[in-house]
């Protein structure tokens, strides 16, 4: 299980390294075939690079789907608590469980419709051809324009993004209840880097609250 710990953010840098790579190729593609080099200028025409846009709109699409399990996973996604807050101790934890239950339901739907949809728009062609099996009654459904890819890959992004997201949100739900913590985004973290604390005179490292200061140093105005 220890590598799906890291899973969204291996496909995440994986489609923003290859998108990156691909918009840069692409942009110096058309200024040099704008150049009037004798050789160079015909031979970058003769290249044909039309797809990379298309391509890149993909990935930024999956990108988006496994970025959402992310947020789950780590607590990025913006969330309003004031009705949480509002509410007694003893109802907290169970509003919580509330908004995960929910939130698990309702990616878990997202994920059927999605696999639905990706199944009947040309999944099921492809793997009955794959099988040899009687292909009498199913379409082979459609393609891309510039890739010509089966689109039923690019909305499998759909199914797996959101079984992924449910997936997190039962993570979240299974720790919350055995040990009663959420994930919390903290922005100042940088990934990989241990902050060491050193004491430094004249600097304080913690706030000191209004209840610290009449414990140390008396009543206070």
């Amino acid at each position: 299980m220890k590598y799906l710990d890291h899973l969204e953010e291996w496909i995440i840098t994986f489609l923003m390294g290859a998108a990156t790579l691909i918009i840069f190729v692409s942009i110096i593609h058309r200024y040099g075939a704008g150049l009037p080099i004798p050789g160079v200028q015909d031979w970058l025409i003769q290249l044909n690079l039309s797809w990379a846009q298309e391509l890149c709109i993909y990935m930024f699409v999956w990108m988006a789907k496994f970025g959402a399990a992310y947020g789950v996973r780590s607590g990025i996604h913006v969330g309003v608590d004031v009705l949480v807050n509002r509410l007694p101790v003893d109802w907290r934890q169970k509003g919580v469980m509330v908004a995960i239950i929910c939130g698990t339901i309702f990616t878990g739907i997202i994920g059927t419709l999605g696999a639905t949809f990706v199944w009947e728009n040309g999944m099921h062609y492809a793997v009955f051809n794959k099988l040899g099996m009687n292909l009498a009654d199913l379409t082979e459904g459609p393609i891309t324009p510039d890739l010509e890819w089966p689109t039923w890959i690019i909305y499998s992004a759909v199914p797996l993004g959101s079984y992924l997201m449910c997936f997190r949100f039962i993570q979240v739900g299974y720790r919350f209840l055995r040990y009663g913590e959420l994930p919390r985004h903290n922005e100042g973290h940088v990934e990989g880097i241990d902050e060491v604390t050193e004491d430094v005179p004249g600097v304080l490292h913690d706030p000191i609250t209004h209840e610290d200061a009449v414990i140390e140093g008396g009543m206070t105005k």
